[in-house]
């Protein structure tokens, strides 16, 4: 509890320039369970001072003295896995066993990843009579979302250390107790003063000014896309880079090869995860029209297998949606599918049977969506899966494009070949073939509004870089 007041800069924990506090609400009970404070332009001020005068050391450290500071943090990490788990289950609702297993572990997995990014990433060639070298590109802004806390915290910080860039972090004030853990393991790994800052606000006092920030020199943002389009205005001032990954409305094209019932269902468990917070996640299940009422009927009986309920609960499947404002959003868009004609097949509006407080959202399957209505086109981010006919493969990709999206899709089929043949016209910047497991070693990031950039290992790693060629390097 000592740092939740404090913010990280310049290597000691330090008190707000004009104190402010916020409540951190458990969404599972809707109560405050404890306050941060929340920064201004005079702590933005002071964490990009310290990132700047770190960075002129700090880019000269050798690689293998960057690789055993990653591996330090790596070792703090993993003995604070538990206190991360609970802050981030405490703080978004997660079930407990789901913050331990996917929440925690993904920080800890992009951590290894980066370690291995670095050991084998070359950072000069020679063309010609050229010497390309790859540089880190400076101080950088990094502003990450609520709804997979480590995982996002982990892909900017890791490799733009890696890269040799110093760092401001702004972790969300919606879930930022565990963003406050994180930068105690950055203390406790020995990260030079300077070279790590966290400061804790909103987006319009903390982040917006990081991102107009003269002094920092690329801004990495996660989050939607209309925060997004303000990250990259007001960056546009400085002429800064910005990487930014944003939402998504993911298809899910089950082919007519596809294991259906298996497909159908891994369908909805995907799109459930994270009681559906999840950028990537396949919320538009395309199905043959002529199996479309197989569909929902698969569709239902599993959504109602999911158990909804207090995180802290052992057979606790889906806890809460992070915020009201985020419930009111989904129960406005479940309201929306109904009045436009979809098929509710299960669920709906209000909380789920039992629970009278919280923001629980009743798992939910529409059936018969075509892709001009709202729930086809908003990114609902809570437990909604809308399912669509096709007629034909042709009109599964012509639907699964058809978004301002593209940030990942899913294909369905027994015949490998011919998933990957429609991967090749999905415009995504991931495609997920028949479920794969998690890989952290893949680069994820957009195409059209899903953003820029890419993340995880060494793909990240080059974000963090400029380029300069330095030529007659023989002469």
């Amino acid at each position: 509890m000592s740092n939740h007041l404090k913010f990280f800069i310049d290597g000691a924990w330090v008190d707000p320039v004009h104190p402010a506090v916020l409540d951190v609400i458990d969404p599972s009970t809707e109560e405050a369970y404890t306050q941060i404070s929340v920064g201004t332009k005079a702590d933005v001020d002071k964490a990009v001072a310290a990132a700047k005068r770190a960075f002129a050391s700090f880019s000269q450290w050798p690689v293998a003295e960057r690789l055993a500071l990653l591996n330090r943090i790596l070792d703090e990490y993993n003995r604070r896995y538990e206190d991360i788990a609970q802050a981030v289950s405490r703080e978004m609702g997660a079930p407990l066993s789901f913050a331990r297993d996917s929440q925690a572990w993904a920080g800890r997995a992009h951590m290894e990843a980066t370690i291995a990014g670095l050991e084998t990433f070359k950072f000069s060639e020679q063309r010609r009579g050229t010497m390309v070298v790859k540089e880190p590109i400076g101080v950088c802004a990094l502003i990450t979302p609520w709804n997979w806390p480590l995982n996002q915290i982990v892909c900017k910080v890791a490799p733009a250390l890696a890269a040799g860039c110093t760092v401001v972090l702004k972790p969300s004030e919606i879930a930022p107790i565990s963003g406050i853990v994180f930068s105690e393991v950055m203390e406790a790994a020995g990260v030079p003063q300077g070279v790590y800052n966290m400061v804790s606000g909103n987006g319009p006092d903390v982040g917006q000014v990081m991102a107009g920030h003269p002094d920092v020199d690329m801004v990495s943002f996660t989050g939607s896309t209309r925060a997004g389009i303000i990250v990259a205005k007001t960056a546009a001032e400085t002429v800064k880079r910005v990487a930014q990954e944003l939402g998504g409305k993911s298809a899910n094209i089950v082919l007519p090869d596809a294991d259906f019932e298996t497909a159908v269902r891994k369908g909805v468990q995907g799109c459930f995860g994270n009681s559906g917070q999840s950028c990537d996640a396949p919320t538009r299940m395309l199905v043959p029209a002529d199996r479309h009422d197989e569909a929902l009927a698969h569709a239902k009986a599993e959504a109602e297998t999911f158990v909804t309920g207090d995180p802290r609960g052992d057979e606790t499947q889906l806890g809460p949606v992070v915020s009201q404002i985020q419930y009111d959003k989904i129960q406005r868009l479940i309201e929306a599918g109904i009045k436009e004609g979809a098929v509710l097949v299960t669920g709906g509006l209000g909380r789920p049977e039992g629970l009278n407080r919280g923001y629980y959202i009743r798992p939910t399957v529409f059936g018969n969506v075509s892709n001009d209505m709202t729930i086809a086109r908003e990114e609902i981010f809570g437990p909604v899966l809308s399912i669509l006919p096709y007629k034909d493969e042709a009109e599964a990709v012509e639907i699964a494009n058809d978004t301002v999206y593209g940030l990942a899709a899913y294909v369905q089929s027994t015949n490998i070949e011919h998933a990957r043949d429609v991967a090749k016209k999905m415009r995504a910047g991931s495609v997920y073939l028949n479920y794969p497991d998690w890989d952290t070693f893949a680069p994820f990031g957009g195409y059209k509004q899903s953003g820029n950039g890419r993340e995880y290992a060494d793909w990240a790693i080059h974000d963090f870089l400029e380029i300069k060629g330095v030529v007659g390097w023989e002469a």
